[in-house]
């Protein structure tokens, strides 16, 4: 399907990361269950909502104050959720052209097939680590939610089998090999610094948006990196955009 080696590379990143994140769906199906909503509503918000971070904040409000707490549940959801805004901004030159692509790309940019599409040397690799790991992501996620919600007490407490702890350590192979220059150094001890720190005192989303604001700080003020004049500066095209 892919010809060129990074573009196999991509897929290959995107689907490994895809089935990492799409088990965790098994938390939530059964998590939302048990905050109260069916089996349908658990679905249907697996499919038109998700972001799992949002859904996973929404049935945590719901769950400890019930259908009296929806209004805060939904703002906090939609306050982590704005993040994509911002990815669909990056997004947008590779996802391709024509309102259908770019209608459903927008249903598919979440943290994981951002995190591997910018991880790709060129454009074509960015696209299709973009539509791999969201593709896969989004048919996984979908039936796993129905796993957890079909299946629900009977697996007692999801946080047990570490599915969490899987999608992280893709995230972690993704980032690891980005972290030779001192600048993303800097980027990433200061985002994670500010997210552990504020994560026990801001409501939830609020430490995502801090530690993206920090980690744009430091990219922009390219505190760390190499110095180069205006006129020696040299910019190398990603193949596939124009020079």
């Amino acid at each position: 399907m892919y010809s060129s080696p990074d573009s196999r590379s991509a897929a290959r990143a995107g689907l490994a990361v895809g089935v990492a994140t799409a088990a965790y769906g098994v938390s939530f199906g059964a998590l939302s269950t048990a905050a109260g909503l069916d089996v349908w509503q658990t679905c249907f918000l697996s499919l038109v909502m998700f972001t799992g971070g949002s859904q996973f904040a929404l049935i945590g409000v719901l769950a400890s104050g019930g259908l009296a707490a929806a209004p805060s549940a939904i703002a906090g959801a939609a306050l982590l959720g704005s993040r994509n805004v911002i990815y669909a901004l990056r997004m947008s030159p590779v996802v391709g052209s024509g309102w259908f692509t770019r209608t459903l790309a927008a249903h598919l940019t979440i943290d994981e097939s951002v995190a591997v599409a910018v991880a790709q040397p060129t454009l074509a690799a960015q696209r299709a680590g973009f539509w791999v790991t969201g593709l896969v992501v989004f048919v996984g996620w979908n039936i796993t939610t129905l796993v957890g919600a079909l299946i629900g007490n009977l697996i007692g407490d999801v946080s047990a089998y570490g599915l969490d702890a899987a999608a992280a350590a893709a995230f972690l192979g993704l980032l690891w090999p980005r972290l030779k220059a001192r600048q993303a150094q800097a980027v990433a001890v200061g985002a994670a610094v500010a997210a552990t720190l504020l994560t026990p005192v801001l409501a939830p989303g609020l430490p995502v948006i801090v530690a993206a604001l920090v980690a744009v700080l430091f990219g922009l003020t390219n505190w760390l990196g190499p110095r180069q004049g205006p006129q020696t500066a040299e910019i190398t095209p990603i193949e596939g955009m124009p020079s």
